[in-house]
Parts: C-alpha cells; sequence; structure tokens
C-alpha cells in the first residue's frame, strides 16, 4: 500500500460500518486504483478487438460514443498502462500496493515514451514513487533535472490552424464590441477570422 492508501484504511478500520464517512472514504480508495481497473480493461477490449463484435467501427469510437472517453485520455490511459505492466506487473494485475496516481504514472511512461527515462532510472524512483508518490509537476522537473526536459510534440497542421481561427475569431469579437476600435480595422478583423477559419475546415 502507498502511504495514502494506508492512511486511508486505517481511518476506514475505526469508523462504523456503513456510515457516510466510512462510505466517503472507501469511495476515496477505489478512485485512488480506479484508474488501473479502467485501463487494464480497456487494454482488454482493445487488444481483443472486441468493440468491433459492440457494433464500433474503431476503437477510438467506442471509446468516444460508448464511454465518453476522449481519444488521447484512451491513449494516455494505455500508456500508462503498458509502464506498470513493463515495470511493476502486480500492480497492472491490481495486486499488493495501490498504484500512484495517473498523473504520476503518466508523466513516467511519457518520459520513457520519448527516451528520457534511461534503463535503470526507475529503479531509482520506485520507492519514492511507490510510496510517497510527488506532485505530478514535481516529478516532470525532476526527469528534465537528471534527464533533460520534455520534449513537446507539435500539434498538427490542422490543429494549428484551428487554434489561430480561434484566437482570430476571439480578435475580431473584441474589435468589433471595443467602441475606440474604428470600423474599418473591425471588419479587417473579421475578413481574417473568416480566411483562417476556412482554411481551418478544409
Amino acid at each position: 500500500m502507498t502511504a495514502t492508501t494506508e492512511r486511508l484504511a486505517a481511518r476506514i478500520d475505526e469508523l462504523p460500518e456503513g456510515s457516510l464517512r466510512r462510505r466517503t472514504l472507501e469511495g476515496a480508495r477505489r478512485f485512488k486504483a480506479s484508474w488501473v481497473e479502467m485501463a487494464r480493461l480497456l487494454a482488454e477490449v482493445r487488444d481483443g478487438e472486441h468493440w468491433r463484435e459492440w457494433g464500433h467501427p474503431s476503437y477510438p469510437a467506442y471509446c468516444a460514443r460508448e464511454l465518453f472517453i476522449r481519444r488521447q485520455t484512451a491513449e494516455k490511459l494505455a500508456a500508462s498502462f503498458g509502464f506498470l505492466e513493463r515495470h511493476e506487473p502486480e500492480l497492472a494485475r491490481g495486486e499488493g500496493r495501490g498504484a500512484p496516481p495517473f498523473e504520476v504514472v503518466e508523466i513516467l511512461s511519457r518520459a520513457e515514451a520519448q527516451g528520457r527515462l534511461p534503463a535503470g532510472a526507475w529503479r531509482e524512483l520506485r520507492d519514492e514513487v511507490l510510496e510517497r508518490p510527488p506532485l505530478p509537476g514535481a516529478l516532470s522537473r525532476q526527469i528534465a533535472e537528471r534527464w533533460g526536459p520534455e520534449e513537446r510534440p507539435r500539434p498538427p497542421p490542422g490543429e494549428r490552424l484551428a487554434r489561430l481561427a480561434a484566437a482570430a475569431r476571439r480578435l475580431a469579437d473584441a474589435c468589433a464590441d471595443e467602441k475606440r476600435v474604428p470600423r474599418s480595422v473591425a471588419e479587417r478583423a473579421r475578413a481574417l477570422a473568416e480566411a483562417l477559419g476556412a482554411l481551418a475546415e478544409g
């Protein structure tokens, strides 16, 4: 158990069965472990292609339509679960101590995928992460200081255009609402927003 789950378990044992306070603490304990269970189930659905027999055209479509999970979230869950499977198979199977928070494992998984977590790095971090999980920001800084900064992938061109179009629409709306902006300038801002919107759409 992590220190947090040990503290939760100790408090739960002190409270009467069925009390609201005990049920709330039990819910908190389940919540801390639930991401691993969800990721394990998603991996089974994905790897066995069960989404096909349930009438979905693709795994991402299944996640979005049936579970209301975005593609990026499903991918992060899968990658984080893969990290646990490789390094802590007991935790991936839901055995033994509780898993660290999802955000912490996701940072480790991303660092490993980028080649920023060298062989042996997990052994260095393991006790701290499992016993006293650091805050995600602190872990990111620690990894950056030891093994280099994170490489942020550049968004695809379509996403970059969509962001530009959204920013241009906000600018055009602000110009239209500001009395001190000449009408000709506001119209140029609106035309720019429309042109970028058309580029983003097509």
